[in-house]
């Protein structure tokens, strides 16, 4: 019989949530992560098997817990135009707050790795496909309850949705000034405006 575990899982995920978020997949190094997470190489890698694997364990972490604290209200039979204001701007708030310089761990991996990795690109396109449905989801509500117009093309208005907050994130992350990232904002809420009946 081995050894129980001297960590928790959910913890160490957590911590290498932080330090994957910080500096990317490519800048962080295996010493790295071992004194950042508390445990020796050795149970990192008999429980995680590999800085791979466990990036993607962080990965499938960060879809159920952040992603789902950002975008849930956005999935509730309830949600609609107040929902979406809403989170525009909770990513704009990011050029002020202690995400300055972070973003979204999921949308920076999109930068880095999607396109060359294919197990991260599975995460990043289950990740786009949530953000275009949680706005979509939000944008017909908001169509059944007479908020916006019957015209307006609910897919199209969510695709255009995901890029503008993909796109604040990443400005985010690039640690762009807060007038450029909240005019960015601005300009998404005033375009979500546009499309009330006069």
């Amino acid at each position: 019989m081995g050894r129980p575990k001297e960590f928790d899982r959910d913890q160490v995920l957590g911590k290498a949530t932080e330090l994957f978020r910080r500096l990317g997949f490519a800048a962080t190094s295996t010493q790295q992560l071992v004194e950042h997470l508390g445990i020796n190489r050795k149970s990192m890698y008999a429980e995680f098997g590999s800085k791979q694997e466990l990036f993607e364990a962080v990965l499938e972490r960060y879809d159920k817990v952040t992603i789902g604290s950002n975008f849930g209200p956005l999935e509730t039979p309830s949600a609609g135009l107040s929902e979406v204001e809403q989170v525009i701007e909770l990513f704009a708030r990011g050029a002020r707050g202690k995400s300055s310089g972070l973003g979204c761990l999921l949308c920076n991996t999109a930068v880095e790795r999607a396109a060359n990795d294919k197990a991260t690109r599975a995460f990043v396109d289950r990740y786009f496909q949530r953000l275009t449905k949680a706005f979509q989801n939000a944008l017909e509500n908001a169509q059944g309850s007479g908020e916006i117009d019957l015209e307006v093309d609910t897919i199209a208005q969510a695709r255009f949705l995901t890029s503008a907050v993909l796109g604040i994130a990443v400005l985010v992350r690039a640690k762009a000034s807060s007038a450029i990232v909240e005019g960015a904002a601005d300009v998404a809420l005033a375009h979500v405006a546009s499309l009330v009946p006069a």
